[in-house]
């Protein structure tokens, strides 16, 4: 089950080449390569603006709540905007846009006021909130409806391969490899030059985007009238829930990995040693989308999902009941769970909206704001209790992705 051409003008371009197809996978690829590159450099900013504004953790947190909030602000406008002027020309905007993002980061630096800092992350996550709205649905109608899944799930890997290698360019590109920064040795400098490199790679791919011959999708049809929302499909609704449980679990769990791996009970590492573990959890979800896409030609994508949430929930419940290596490499292994989740659920959901398709990717990702909110609820009870019984929240976030694999994303008829 898998979203089907939505806009009027897929007529024509059905008869397209599949070369051409393949010719427009492969350049949207590139995109999802870059914004989960970029969407990575925020856990190398936390530490280093950190240091360089002598912040609390709670200001330093900023930097993630800014740039998830753009989700839950844009994602709706993103997508009425993305329904005018279809999803070629809504990349070319969101890359312009994100381009701009990174050019707030001289500024703010050069008058060394972290709110300016914050209103660039701001516009940045804005411009990739508007490529997320475009890009996810554009993947989703090129080709075979029943492989849409397979499709998003393979760009989604490369998404995955920009936030495994943004750790480890992120620290020498930006900070010249520096360990444990203190305010004396972090200064603005060392992320103006970087997020110019950003800006000029993001303006060149606005560039070459708008002149790209690709199929003409996404735009809503004016002679075609359109009654009713998005809101009236309750897999979207029940969708955009996923969305949002999703993110939050999957930023809850990566916020508290080094914590966790840390305690003397559990891994006993040191923390630069247990931040080399992450690598594994967001390598398993790389691995595991190669895999998925590759699956999913053969099983039905609902499936898949509800097998990948309940491994989820046993390796999770592994980890809050037991100790040592068995409880770490067990939340490690849920990267690999997480695999084929975001883009089984943004297929699912959009699946038959027909002309609300814009409307719904944008709901989609306005659910993203989930990596926002759960990690804090998961915070507040590691203060309460402890970190180990705080992953009792992504679990139940993992049972509901279950319920809505197997049951949740079955389309019903609308009125």
């Amino acid at each position: 089950m898998a979203a089907t051409p939505i806009i009027s003008d897929a007529a024509p371009e059905a008869a397209a080449s599949q070369s051409n197809y393949r010719f427009a996978l492969t350049s949207l690829t590139t995109l999802f390569f870059m914004w989960g590159f970029i969407t990575c450099l925020n856990d190398i900013l936390v530490p280093y603006l950190k240091g360089l504004f002598d912040l609390n953790y709670t200001q330093a947190l900023l930097i993630q709540f800014c740039f998830f909030s753009a989700y839950f602000v844009v994602s709706v406008p993103a997508g009425m905007l993305v329904s005018r002027i279809g999803y070629q020309s809504g990349i070319v905007t969101g890359l312009l846009i994100a381009g701009a993002g990174c050019l707030l980061f001289y500024p703010a630096a050069a008058a060394h006021y972290y709110p300016l800092f914050l209103l660039a992350l701001f516009v940045l996550a804005s411009g990739i909130t508007i490529l997320q709205v475009a890009a996810n649905p554009y993947v989703s109608v090129l080709g075979k409806p029943e492989t849409a899944s397979s499709r998003l799930t393979m760009t989604q890997a490369f998404n995955s391969l920009g936030t495994t290698v943004a750790p480890f360019f992120g620290a020498w590109l930006i900070f010249g490899g520096m360990q444990a920064p203190t305010p004396g040795e972090v200064t603005e400098s060392t992320v103006q030059l970087p997020y110019l490199l950003l800006a000029a790679a993001l303006i060149v791919m606005a560039m070459i985007f708008a002149f790209l011959r690709l199929p003409k999708l996404g735009k809503k049809d004016a002679s075609i009238t359109v009654t009713g929302a998005a809101w009236q499909y309750r897999h979207l609704v029940l969708g955009a829930l996923g969305i949002f449980v999703y993110v939050g679990a999957e930023v809850g769990i990566g916020s508290f990995l080094i914590s966790f791996i840390t305690q003397p009970d559990i891994g006993a590492l040191e923390a630069q040693t247990a931040s080399h573990y992450i690598a594994w959890y967001f390598g398993g979800a790389m691995a595991g989308r190669f895999i998925g896409a590759v699956v999913m030609q053969h099983l039905a994508p609902g499936k898949v999902l509800a097998f990948n949430a309940v491994c989820a929930v046993v390796l999770l419940a592994i980890t809050i009941a037991t100790g040592g290596s068995l409880a770490m490499f067990a939340i490690l292994l849920v990267g690999l769970c997480n695999s084929i989740m975001f883009p089984t659920i943004f297929s699912l959901a959009i699946h038959g909206l027909k002309q609300h398709t814009s409307q719904g990717s944008g709901i989609l990702c306005l659910a993203i704001v989930g990596g926002a909110v759960l990690p804090l609820a998961q915070a507040a009870l590691a203060d309460a209790i402890s970190v180990q019984l705080a992953f009792i929240i992504p679990l139940f976030c993992y049972v509901y992705i279950a319920w809505y694999g197997a049951v949740g994303s079955k389309p019903r008829n609308v009125a």
